[in-house]
Order: C-alpha cells, then sequence, then structure tokens
C-alpha cells in the first residue's frame, strides 16, 4: 500500500514541474526570441519482485514493477519563430536554417539517422556581453544605443562585433541613420558609407549545450561543444526592423497545461484513496 502512495506522490510532482514548464512557456509567449521548453519524463528504474520461501527458499520470480515517474530535464526546442515587423531600426531578428549534409531536420530541430544517432540543428545567435565580461548567446534582437555609442540589448549587456569587441558608435548616433546590409555590416543611410561595425554572429552546433540565464541569455558550459562565427555557406539572414517571435503554441500550451492539471488531480485522489485507507487499517481493523 505504502508503494502505491509513494508512486502517486511522485506523479504529482512530475505534473506540477510539467505544469510549472508548460506556464512559464505561456508567460513568455510574446517575449523576443524566446524558445519553447519542453519537460522529459522517466520512470524510475524497474525492479524485479520475487516470492520467497518458495519451492526451498529458492525465490520465485513474481514480475517487474515500476515504482513512479520523475520529471528528468527540461528540453528547449530551438524551432524558428516568425518575425514580426515592428518598423523599428533598432530591431533584429535572425532566420536560419542550418543544414547537415546528409540529414533532414524535423520541425523541433532534430534529426535521426538510420543508426539511431541523434542530430540537433545548429542555430544561430547574437553574440553578447554581459555584465560581468562574459559571452552569452541570445535570439532577442531588441536593441539600443546607449548614451555612450554603445549597441546594448534590453538589460544593458553589450552586443559583440566580429573582432569580439562591444559594437559602439560616435556618442550621439541615432540608430535610426544606421542600415544593416546582407553582410551584417552597419551603412551611414544618410552617406553609404560604411561605419567599419559588424554583427558577429555566432552558430551553436548543438543547441541543447547551451543553459538558460534569463532576458533571453544563453550560455555554453560544455567547451567541446563547438561555437563559431557563420560563413557565407551558411543559411541564415538578418532582417532590420524585424523581431522572432517566441516559438511556443499558445493552443498546445493549454491542452498540456489542462492535461498536467488532470493527472495532477487523479494522483491526488489515489494519495487521498490510500490514506483513508489507512486509516481504516489503523482505527477500524486495529481494534479488532
Amino acid at each position: 500500500m505504502l508503494r502505491g502512495l509513494y508512486t502517486a506522490a511522485a506523479g504529482m510532482i512530475t505534473q506540477q514541474r510539467r505544469h510549472d514548464t508548460v506556464t512559464n512557456n505561456i508567460s513568455n509567449a510574446n517575449t523576443p526570441g524566446f524558445k519553447q521548453v519542453n519537460a522529459i519524463s522517466r520512470s524510475f528504474p524497474d525492479m524485479l519482485l520475487s516470492l520467497t520461501g518458495a519451492e526451498g527458499d529458492k525465490s520465485k520470480p513474481i514480475g517487474i514493477l515500476n515504482t513512479g515517474v520523475f520529471a528528468e530535464e527540461s528540453l528547449s526546442i530551438y524551432a524558428q519563430g516568425d518575425l514580426s515587423d515592428t518598423g523599428r531600426a533598432s530591431d533584429f531578428a535572425i532566420m536560419s536554417d542550418i543544414e547537415v549534409p546528409g540529414l533532414t531536420f524535423d520541425d523541433s530541430g532534430k534529426a535521426v539517422a538510420a543508426n539511431g544517432d541523434v542530430t540537433f540543428q545548429p542555430q544561430a545567435f547574437f553574440t553578447i556581453q554581459d555584465r560581468n565580461g562574459q559571452e552569452r548567446y541570445s535570439r532577442d534582437g531588441t536593441f539600443t544605443l546607449n548614451e555612450e555609442g554603445f549597441l546594448v540589448t534590453s538589460d544593458g549587456s553589450f552586443v559583440l562585433g566580429t573582432n569580439n569587441a562591444p559594437i559602439q558608435f560616435e556618442p550621439g548616433t541615432a540608430i535610426e541613420n544606421l542600415t544593416l546590409t546582407r553582410g551584417q555590416r552597419f551603412v551611414d543611410s544618410r552617406t553609404g558609407l560604411d561605419t567599419g561595425r559588424q554583427l558577429l554572429i555566432s552558430l551553436v552546433e548543438n543547441p541543447n549545450r547551451l543553459v538558460r540565464e534569463g532576458n533571453s541569455k544563453f550560455r555554453l558550459d560544455d567547451p567541446n561543444s563547438p561555437v563559431r562565427p557563420v560563413n557565407a555557406n551558411d543559411r541564415f539572414e538578418v532582417r532590420q526592423g524585424f523581431i522572432e517571435r517566441s516559438n511556443i503554441d499558445s493552443a498546445q500550451s493549454m491542452v498540456d497545461l489542462m492535461s498536467a492539471l488532470r493527472a495532477y488531480e487523479s494522483n491526488q485522489k489515489m494519495v487521498q484513496y490510500y490514506d483513508e485507507s489507512l486509516r481504516k487499517a489503523v482505527t477500524e481493523i486495529g481494534r479488532i
């Protein structure tokens, strides 16, 4: 009986975490560049039940029992989000569809080879520098120019150029007078002259190695995961005057939210059932 109580309680914890994940997705539905997160659940290791004392003290196998489920990890879906036309020169959006020879990626950005090997589609990111001087990656292209002429994100992080240094223009420069070319170079729209500044777009070979930090920033903790600047052969584009919307499916998220709630309630009723059974065992059967 206690085993069933623990199994139901584990189910409640898992559904609560799933509920929290979906809620976080819905709350960021309007966050530029936000990538959907899916909670991945798996069962506890199976155990073999045996009947002891049978056939001359030899155990007799009864069968395999699973003792519950737990939320193992949360995986981000880096599929391309829709672009929204804002008309603001300070907004930038990345469109990328990086190809890997011999592989076809599904809508979630995953490809499974004939031998079962799984490959995730490489993704392009803006390269930024946080306030601690650490390199980070983002798909949120809502930039501004601060008083010193630095191109910064909404939280004040610096946007890096191809020289791995923060992009800085002359103080007082209006971002409305800057045009981004197809080579990610900034041109003065009034004179048509190249400003000498170029956006650094980084290509992360395995985006699932990225760790979320908040404010639409990611960090790469695995030093063995390759990151390189994009080149002319990569299928990507940076559009000025657009932002990338989150890739969340709001309708499916609401379905997942209700599903997690119903599953939580079912496990809750099982806990109440076991609790009532234990109460009767103690108060009623115990008297007999």
